[in-house]
């Protein structure tokens, strides 16, 4: 089928090229801190056992000419990259950093100058301190008036060369694994199997975080609309982490299971954006613990994106009996238990090793298409995570990536609304969950090396050669991939 090239020119970043996950960016010669770099200083080390922080990283700061020139002579025309709220605004409100901005303005500058358009997004797990410790950041309504504030500034400062805004990220994990089950700045639950927090409430605050974050999104939108968008002619998104979702054996209860991992997993969240209120699954499983809309903020929410984002790893088995191996633990009240099915791994997946499973995406692809009116998607997030030490003949990256290209093609195919596709991430970063240990990148970096030195691995070369046609991609028989993955039926 002819290739949509456009939909695969882009590539995905939210570490390079501004220190997004530290805890202090030292060149930016400023004092404030952020919820995620606190996390990635003490509760990751002791959580997770990872060594490192982000202080440095790959150092996108210093290094953000080089990474676009790598970035221009692979051919991307877009990239997308995270807004630091703390480095941009430190106190969460007021005073507006001249270094954070300048240097926002210098990387969408050079990116403009080589022809590759940004794409940005405004929250990826970083709120200012400050606003954690006024008021409890995400948990408050107040967070609502200070994103869209902190929103206003990126549109007046940005907007001109930025058409392509997304709000929250993976807003469904943001709210179920930083609020639920605590693993995610800033670390807040109750202690569970996985996490012994000191402070939280699994069984209310993930709805509650849920529910604060599309009502800031929806006041973002609005702002936007009604003092932007008519000069700035630009688009608002909101993104949800979609596990690809496959029934664990052919039963007719996996089958339902399965359908009550996407209410929760996909649904709460989106439906209120397309449809105006929560599913009534949800409804009737929570109970008061789940938030209301008003009259008025549902008619906020509701049609309140111009596309859907969508990052994707690999997919899992769902089944109603008990599975040992299921990635969200039940000892606790709270999201998962309320979902009441169990999601595993199939193969060698796990929640952070990415087995290719290209069928799941097509299959959560669908899933959206029929669900939603065929909303406009963007595929924010797809890759490969590999040991650090992977090194550069990165091939299972590169079957990792066609596979993925493969499904996207017959979701094209079926009548998928798909506007944009990402790869995740350019150059190994400082990983949320893996710290050092995983590595995503196109270029190694060398991060014994003060210089961060970056290396083209395998996969560079063959993304390349596929963005300027001298390497063709066909759509992928998924469905006889699905049968011959042995594995993803046991449990």
């Amino acid at each position: 089928m002819p290739l949509p090239e456009t939909i695969f020119q882009r590539i995905s970043s939210s570490e390079p090229p501004l220190l997004l996950i530290s805890g202090k960016e030292l060149s930016m010669k400023t004092e404030e801190l952020l919820a995620y770099g606190i996390l990635s200083h003490t509760l990751l080390a002791d959580r997770a056992g990872i060594t490192g922080n982000g202080d440095i990283a790959s150092d996108g700061y210093h290094k953000y000419k080089e990474d676009v020139k790598l970035m221009a002579e692979m051919g991307l025309e877009s990239f997308r990259f995270s807004i630091s709220w703390s480095r941009l605004i430190p106190n969460g409100r007021g005073f507006v950093n001249p270094k954070g901005l300048l240097f926002y303005k210098n990387l969408i500058k050079e990116l403009k100058s080589h022809g590759i358009e940004p794409q940005v997004t405004l929250f990826h797990y970083d709120h200012p301190q400050s606003l954690e410790d006024e008021y409890g950041g995400w948990v408050n309504r107040k967070i609502i008036e200070d994103f869209t504030a902190y929103a206003d500034v990126c549109f007046k400062e940005f907007g001109e060369d930025v058409k392509l805004w997304t709000t929250i990220n993976e807003a469904t994990i943001f709210a179920t694994g930083s609020y639920g089950q605590g693993l995610g700045p800033p670390g807040r639950c109750t202690p569970n199997i996985l996490v012994n927090c000191s402070s939280g409430n699994s069984s209310t605050e993930p709805y509650l975080v849920g529910h604060n974050v599309l009502l800031a999104h929806a006041s973002v939108y609005k702002l936007y609309k009604l003092k932007y968008k008519s000069k700035q002619r630009g688009s608002i998104g909101f993104s949800i982490y979609a596990l690809g979702l496959t029934p664990a054996t052919n039963s007719k209860d996996d089958e339902i299971a399965t359908q009550r991992a996407q209410t929760f997993l996909y649904d709460w969240l989106l439906k209120p954006l397309v449809f105006g209120d929560y599913p009534d699954e949800v409804k009737r499983t929570v109970g008061s613990r789940l938030p209301v809309f008003s009259e008025e903020e549902l008619e906020q929410v509701k049609g309140s994106s111009d596309f859907v984002g969508v990052i994707h790893y690999t997919t899992f088995a769902v089944t109603y009996r008990y599975s040992p191996s299921s990635i969200f633990p039940m000892d606790v009240e709270g999201f998962t238990k309320d979902m009441g099915v169990y999601v595993s791994p199939i193969g060698n997946s796990s929640f952070f090793a990415s087995e290719a499973t290209p069928w799941g995406l097509e299959n959560t692809l669908e899933y959206l298409k029929d669900s939603y009116n065929n909303p406009p998607i963007y595929i924010l997030e797809n890759g490969a995570r590999l040991e650090s030490h992977s090194m550069l003949q990165d091939t299972k990256r590169i079957d990792f990536i066609e596979g993925y290209i493969g499904a996207v093609l017959n979701a094209i195919k079926n009548g998928s609304d798909m506007r944009g596709y990402l790869i995740w991430s350019m150059v190994d970063l400082y990983e949320l969950l893996g710290g050092y240990s995983s590595s995503f990148g196109l270029y190694y970096v060398n991060f014994s090396d003060p210089g961060r030195k970056r290396s083209p691995r395998l996969s560079v070369s063959w993304y390349t050669g596929f963005l300027n046609g001298t390497i063709d991609v066909a759509p992928q028989d998924t469905i006889q991939l699905k049968r011959n993955f042995s594995s993803y039926s046991s449990l």
